[in-house]
């Protein structure tokens, strides 16, 4: 048996046994369980992405807020 055969084999049983244990609808809440977290995961990957994204934005645009708040202190 080749590795690709063997890894389909190994899926095919452990879903059958799955419906074995559970039933159809256990196990189909199951997999719509690991959908769901596997899209959880990924928005918060992106959102972990956005924040370094802004907060080396935010740092960068620092030094030029801080110029303008002085200059409208010293204005007012």
């Amino acid at each position: 048996m080749d590795p690709s055969t063997t890894g389909l084999s190994i899926t095919a049983l452990i879903i059958i046994l799955l419906v074995a244990y559970a039933g159809t609808e256990e196990t189909m809440r199951l997999f719509a369980f690991v959908d769901l977290h596997i899209r959880y995961s990924w928005v918060k990957f992106r959102m972990m992405l956005m924040r370094r994204k802004l907060k080396q934005q935010l740092i960068k645009d620092l030094p030029e807020y801080n110029k303008l708040i002085k200059e409208l202190n010293k204005d007012g």
